[in-house]
């Protein structure tokens, strides 16, 4: 007995201390920050101006290009209809922070039945109408900020599809740069083949004007006519890259399919500028993550996760709503806008919930569970960015050392054949020298295009890497402004 009256006298108590963890619980704020990560330091003097970092290239074709794509491709035109899928959400979460205020106008007419259970006099009319119209109102108070947190998260989503947008649009800019580049480098490549073609031709000619007068045999002639024949093997390919790239191209343009399909590039290809490439200042710059939009895209995707966690445990306070009408109500149109006719009423309700805790609960850990996901999302895209970061910076001096390479060889390889051909005339060598130092001038050729191409690839990819082709500063002040 003593027992028993101990544990009743303890339950209020155990009441009193669930209702207070319970408060507790619900009051809690979910931190919104990221994460503080250990980051590399930063080692540029200055920071590069990124904002239509294509310019710097001097190519007003390019320019042209890029322009057409941010106005026209598909992609991004998608993430414009993310962002205005995120506004009218946003516009959704707020509409509950305000009474809503409705117009109504009712009219119904009944008949009664007069063999009914109760049944009524004789001379009772069984048939009725009633009009009603007026103005009807109602409003739950936020009191734990359950609407509040579910408006600031839809603000936040808002913005990280924005910054999504702007992923794209820096994505679309880069790879049309790169296919710009691609096509030029295609472009080198085939008209050095062609001009090559016209030398092996003028070469086999001659070849066979000496086979014709005895001076050489079948083996000089067959192996004039089977560099030939590589060299067209050689033009047909390079043809082909120019195709793939051309309606590569016309997509990122996001231009029509027939357009595609009929792909048409405009650009000067006897100014293919591959050798003329911008300086950046080497090194990252202090703002890295400031620059990168993916990385503020989960920045605000993790603020977001975290006010959808406060605004989960509010569901554990009670709702109070208020209503009111005005307006008036008669069984005869004619009457019913008469004074009698009018009526109003005004009330309030509290609603706590006591059954299906563990339905909040549940909610509470499922937001819970994707701010997690959303925090290691973050780290993913941090240790990305300076990944592709890193690479691109040594892909900025590496490429350029060995453009400088290529090209020594080619000039070197260049007076080789010379002196080849001149040995060749002279009888003190034979044509497989020439044919030998022709085909390494060709290979030289074709890789100082390609290590050419390679450079303006790799400062693409660094413009990419730091964030470039979207104004950070103005989203900056955008995200510190009230």
């Amino acid at each position: 007995m003593t027992d028993f009256r101990a544990s009743l006298r303890r339950r209020p108590a155990l009441a009193f201390a669930a209702a207070v963890t319970l408060t507790l619980a619900a009051c809690q704020t979910t931190p919104s920050a990221p994460p503080v990560l250990d980051l590399p330091t930063a080692t540029a003097t200055a920071a590069p101006d990124l904002e239509r970092w294509w310019t710097s290239f001097n190519d007003p074709t390019l320019a042209t290009l890029i322009d057409e794509a941010l106005a026209h491709n598909l992609d991004l035109q998608a993430a414009m209809a993310r962002v205005d899928l995120a506004r009218s959400n946003v516009l959704l979460a707020q509409s509950h922070l305000y009474p809503s205020l409705n117009l109504g106008a009712d009219a119904s007419r009944n008949r009664m039945t007069l063999v009914g259970s109760q049944p009524l006099p004789a001379d009772f009319n069984p048939t009725n109408s009633d009009y009603r119209v007026g103005l009807r109102a109602s409003y739950e108070l936020d009191l734990w900020g359950r609407y509040r947190h579910g408006a600031n998260a839809a603000r936040s989503e808002l913005l990280a599809t924005e910054y999504a947008r702007a992923t794209v649009r820096t994505a679309v800019a880069a790879e049309s740069a790169r296919a710009y580049f691609g096509l030029l480098a295609a472009d080198a490549e085939l008209a050095l083949l062609r001009d090559t073609l016209k030398s092996r031709e003028q070469t086999l000619a001659l070849q066979n004007d000496l086979y014709q007068a005895g001076i050489i045999g079948d083996y000089d002639l067959q192996r004039a006519q089977a560099e030939r024949a590589a060299v067209t093997a050689n033009l047909a390919v390079a043809e082909r890259a120019v195709g793939t790239y051309e309606s590569a191209l016309a997509a990122i343009l996001g231009r029509s399919p027939r357009e595609v399909f009929d792909a048409r590039i405009s650009r000067d290809v006897t100014q293919v500028h591959l050798l003329d490439v911008p300086e950046v200042p080497a090194g990252l710059p202090s703002d890295m993550l400031e620059r990168r939009p993916d990385v503020k895209q989960v920045e605000a995707q993790l603020a977001a996760a975290s006010l959808r966690i406060d605004a989960a445990r509010t569901q554990y306070f009670p709702s109070l709503s208020l209503t009111a009408s005005y307006g008036s109500e008669s069984t005869a149109f004619a009457d019913l806008f008469s004074a009698p006719a009018l009526a109003w009423g005004i009330g309030a309700s509290l609603l706590q919930p006591l059954i299906g805790l563990k339905a909040i609960e549940a909610n509470v850990q499922a937001e819970t569970a994707r701010r997690e996901a959303a925090v290691v999302s973050y780290v993913q895209t941090v240790q990305t960015a300076f990944r592709e970061t890193r690479d691109a910076l040594i892909a900025n001096r590496t490429t350029r050392a060995a453009l400088a390479a290529q090209a020594e060889r080619a000039q070197k390889l260049g007076a080789a054949l010379e002196l080849a051909e001149l040995r060749y005339r002279s009888g003190y060598s034979g044509y497989l020298d020439v044919l030998d130092a022709q085909r390494q001038l060709l290979q030289a050729q074709t890789l100082q295009i390609l290590a050419a191409r390679d450079v303006r690839f790799a400062l693409i990819d660094l413009a990419k890497a730091m964030g470039g082709g979207w104004d950070y500063q103005a989203a900056l002040a955008r995200d510190s402004a009230p």
